[in-house]
């Protein structure tokens, strides 16, 4: 007899959803679909759509869903930070007759990701020396900046959602302070996210063309917030200096958050550093400023030197998380949380 259970990906710009049939320990992924947030005005009008489709194909109603999502989870709803969504867990158990239904934040599933990632899935920047069994941290810039952390307790990991990409932007340079300056100007108060993130490497290429607007013969005009690909394509196809120069910012900037996370939160058995933007800049990852910046925290350099950093490589890592507490759900049965 299989019994069948729901995951998904739901980020800010688009959502994945998996049904799986789960049959003496085996489970085997029956339907998947990927959709454009902005076509949809809830999310209910997303799962209905799916659950018409696998029901179309023979499926069973799902017996346990998990849902990963962009934003901070309370009391098992949600607003979504980059999307007017409203998500609840309870709602949906009754509007879908799903028994038991489970919202975490998005890099939660990725946390929970890491232990069935592939080898191929990751792409090691330092080796260090790993402590069994100790604290990790995932994060990831995308739409915006995602943090959680991996604790080790009762024999498995426990992730522990944060909003740490919105924590105060900690510049290291004449250069970041002067980019710090030019978002205080805009924003106010300037945060990890305006920086690590799609729309925060179009602030930073807007920023350089302020910079060297003076003494360059600049063609190219500002950027809106959802043109990062833009600033990829003129760095990586173009050559164009600002977009280049853009890159390696963003680059540093990222290694050096990355270590006051690892640093934060001792995180000897690893860094997992996700997120859609990693993968599409791996060479300049792999050149060696970000783990430059990640070791440069002083007295501590050669501590950040023993500390694992790896990129997930594979793009569907929150809804393999997701799936895997959906897993841990049906399993466990209604009641056994």
């Amino acid at each position: 007899m299989t019994d069948n259970f729901v995951s998904g990906d739901i980020g800010g710009t688009k959502t994945l959803l998996q049904a799986t049939e789960w049959l003496a320990g085996d489970a085997q992924v029956r339907f998947e679909r990927r959709y454009s947030n902005r076509e949809y005005s809830s999310f209910s009008d997303v799962l209905g759509d799916f659950l018409g489709n696998t029901s179309a194909l023979g499926m069973k109603p799902p017996l346990s869903a998990c849902f990963a999502v962009a934003g901070p989870v309370t009391e098992q709803g949600i607003k979504l930070t980059n999307l007017p969504w409203l998500m609840n867990a309870r709602v949906l158990e009754r509007e879908f007759g799903i028994p038991a239904v489970k919202l975490i934040n998005d890099f939660e599933a990725v946390a929970l990701s890491v232990e069935v990632l592939a080898v191929d899935d990751l792409v090691t920047l330092q080796k260090g020396l790993p402590y069994a069994n100790g604290l990790r941290v995932t994060l990831g810039a995308g739409t915006g900046m995602g943090v959680a952390w991996l604790i080790w307790q009762g024999g498995r990991y426990i992730p522990l959602p944060t909003e740490a990409g919105h924590i105060d932007f900690a510049p290291v340079d004449e250069l970041q302070m002067r980019l710090l300056d030019y978002l205080r100007k805009r924003f106010g108060r300037v945060s990890v996210e305006r920086v690590l993130s799609g729309p925060g490497l179009v602030n930073i290429f807007n920023f350089l063309l302020d910079e060297w607007g003076g003494t360059e013969n600049l063609a190219q005009a500002r950027l809106e917030s959802d043109e990062a690909p833009q600033v990829s394509d003129l760095a990586f196809n173009q050559g164009y200096p600002v977009a280049m120069k853009s890159i390696d910012l963003f680059v540093k900037i990222y290694g050096a958050y990355a270590g006051n996370l690892a640093l934060a939160g001792l995180c000897r058995d690893g860094v997992y550093v996700a997120g859609g933007i990693a993968p599409r800049i791996i060479g300049k990852l792999q050149e060696g400023g970000f783990i430059k910046a990640f070791r440069e925290k002083g007295r501590f350099s050669s501590l950040m030197e023993d500390i694992p950093v790896h990129v997930v490589m594979n793009p569907t890592a929150g809804l393999m998380g997701a799936a895997e507490e959906a897993k841990r759900m049906l399993v466990a049965g209604p009641g056994r949380e």
